[in-house]
């Protein structure tokens, strides 16, 4: 039997009271149906929903966008990118682009795309054309780019990537020792591809509750009912609350695709610093379609460092789940989505552009 989302609220009201619950919802697609649905609001007072380190465009390295802009702006190549990298900001003088968007207006070719697919016709279209396909993304994103260079691509095509994988992000914040959070909604994209045994850990190692979930206010609220029913019970476990689409051991084929595409390496989160085993990189296989290997003036080392945020910008306490958007002195005021200081407020994905587009606009400052 289904049950409805009116029906899990009404389980969840039943709980016995506790004190203070910190659930962290880890997706950004999470974070944009939750507050769409206004689930906060629907939700007993003492439990507290924290968006987590789910939005890849947040998390780029800023030296990574500066790459790619650079490299736009300075070879006769066509750019690629996924539409959301456009408007991400970096940290130049006024006189300088500091988005794609931007290095666009003053001339650059570039294009905004939505799946590699796209990025192999428009390279089949030009082929006497050099075209980088600028690929940033957690695991969902980035099987894909791995399946589409297995599979081969043009000649002309190469890829500047920027992959991220997810639970390295969470495993940190359990292993700073304040965490933030009571309990964990894991990401049912993610484990879709990379199956849900990847969340093990939080149970395992960290003795925390943990429920993976879809999209749906009903995925959603029966994982949160979930979690805190394992509170209540003292008894941790991982739950499946998305076995429509997640299944034990994940997706094997696209799995196979990135193992074979591409390395895991200590990678570097904007705002956040070095997170072990956390990035992608080419394989040296691939070598000829690796638009670092291709084009390598333009990776400048300098820019690489943790703080990399625009002045006054808190996106990386909001990522952290360490604070709430508005709780951000810039949320409202001079950030808003027509002009996003900070890359929270670009992304559909970014929890700053979710609370704004959901109508909570009040800053807490």
């Amino acid at each position: 039997m289904t049950v409805s989302a009116k029906q899990w609220l009404e389980r969840i009201h039943e709980l016995p009271h506790r004190g203070k619950v910190k659930i962290m919802n880890v997706c950004g697609g999470h974070e944009r149906s939750i507050t769409m649905a206004g689930l906060r609001k629907a939700l007993p007072d003492y439990i507290e929903l924290v968006p987590g380190p789910g939005c890849p465009v947040c998390v780029c390295p800023e030296e990574d966008v500066f790459e790619a802009i650079q490299l736009a702006l300075n070879e006769d190549i066509i750019l690629v990118a996924f539409g959301d990298m456009l408007r991400v900001p970096v940290n130049v003088k006024k006189a300088q682009a500091r988005t794609l968007e931007q290095a666009k207006a003053q001339g650059a070719d570039i294009r905004p795309i939505a799946s590699p697919t796209e990025a192999v016709s428009i390279a089949k279209a030009n082929p006497d054309k050099a075209v980088v396909f600028f690929a940033a993304g957690f695991e969902t994103t980035t099987a894909p780019v791995a399946a589409m260079l297995v599979e081969g691509v043009p000649s002309n095509l190469s890829v500047l990537l920027s992959g991220r994988l997810t639970w390295p992000a969470v495993a940190m914040l359990l292993e700073s020792g304040e965490p933030g959070f009571d309990a964990l909604i894991a990401p049912g994209h993610v484990s879709t591809i990379m199956g849900p045994e990847e969340w093990q850990f939080v149970v395992d190692e960290h003795n925390i509750p943990a429920a993976v979930a879809g999209f749906k206010p009903e995925s959603l609220l029966a994982a949160m009912y979930s979690v805190l029913r394992q509170l209540n019970e003292g008894r941790y476990f991982l739950d499946n609350c998305y076995s429509e689409l997640v299944k034990d051991g994940g997706n094997k084929s696209a799995q196979a695709h990135l193992s074979k595409a591409m390395n895991v390496y200590d990678a570097n989160w904007r705002g956040i610093g070095i997170i072990p085993s956390s990035g992608y990189i080419l394989d040296k296989a691939y070598s000829d379609h690796d638009a670092r290997k291709l084009f390598p003036a333009y990776a400048d080392d300098a820019r690489k460092r943790a703080g990399q945020m625009p002045p006054g910008c808190d996106c990386a306490q909001v990522v952290l789940g360490k604070i709430y958007p508005n709780e951000c002195k810039l949320f409202g005021k001079a950030c808003m989505p027509r002009n996003p200081i900070g890359p929270c407020m670009v992304s559909d994905e970014g929890a700053c552009r979710i609370w704004w587009a959901g109508g909570m606009r009040e800053s807490a400052q």
